[in-house]
């Protein structure tokens, strides 16, 4: 499934013991020698909400929050009469998000979901690869590193990548968003995501976008904000007390793996 072409396998473990998924999710996510994918999701009960998910990056390093990934759950779960509920709740490391779901003919094609406060939110300089870079950092669940420039297309994206991602400034490694301003309320953005690299999509990412150009003054808050990706365009909503993002999610195929 993916969402906004930030694809995932998604295994429903409501009946499944998945023994080693940080192991699993390399070997699955290889786009030659596995299925492909940006990573492994896996789909679990949960005490305290309608279901819980684990999310895992390509390099097998485990995510707190993944806003793409969370779509394509909660389709999972309706669309299988799992959990029949157009406004879910999801537990994810970052803690539990509700979800509110739009269905036709049985079947979800889009959801909004309350992402929670923007926390950690710090405006700084850091000098990665010999250049000075004027930054935002807001944590959405997963920590962000945000940048504006003037056109997204002629950044070296996989060389300055991973220089934010393992910069000393981010002894845990940072997502780094570089983002451009077409015109009030819509950006454009490219993401480097640790643990995957460049994404066609990111919804945490998006988020901190939104926040950072609204204390920016480039977007305004409690307005729709369009954040356009090279896998499609997400809406976020920065308010006083939360962040709602709304993006479509895709089933592409079905399948079995032996392991």
């Amino acid at each position: 499934m993916h969402g906004c072409g930030n694809d995932y396998i998604y295994a429903n473990c409501f009946d499944l013991d998945v023994k080693s998924p940080k192991s699993l999710a390399v070997p699955l996510s290889n786009r030659h020698t596995g299925i492909g994918s940006d990573g492994l999701v896996l789909i679990l009960r949960s005490k305290v909400a309608d279901a819980r998910m684990r999310m895992f990056n390509i390099d097998g390093s485990e995510g707190g929050m993944c806003g793409n990934a969370i779509r394509c759950v909660a389709k999972y779960l309706y669309d299988n009469h799992i959990v029949q509920k157009l406004s879910m709740q999801i537990e994810t490391k970052s803690g539990i998000k509700k979800l509110y779901l739009s269905a036709k003919d049985g079947l979800v094609s889009q959801v909004m979901v309350d992402m929670g406060p923007a926390c950690d939110i710090a405006a700084t300089s850091v000098t990665v690869g010999g250049k000075k870079y004027e930054i935002t950092c807001v944590s959405m669940g997963n920590p962000h590193a945000v940048t504006f420039c003037e056109n997204t297309d002629k950044i070296d994206l996989h060389k300055i990548g991973p220089l934010f991602e393992h910069n000393a400034i981010f002894p845990g490694g940072v997502n780094t968003e570089f983002v451009e301003v077409v015109r009030r309320n819509v950006l454009k953005m490219r993401v480097w995501e640790r643990g995957s690299g460049e994404t066609q999509a990111c919804g945490t990412g998006a988020c901190a976008a939104a926040v950072a150009s609204v204390l920016k003054r480039y977007c305004d808050k409690n307005k729709d904000i369009k954040v356009r990706l090279p896998g499609g365009t997400l809406t976020v909503k920065y308010t006083d007390e939360t962040v709602f993002m709304t993006g479509n999610c895709v089933k592409v195929f079905d399948g079995v793996v032996e392991i």
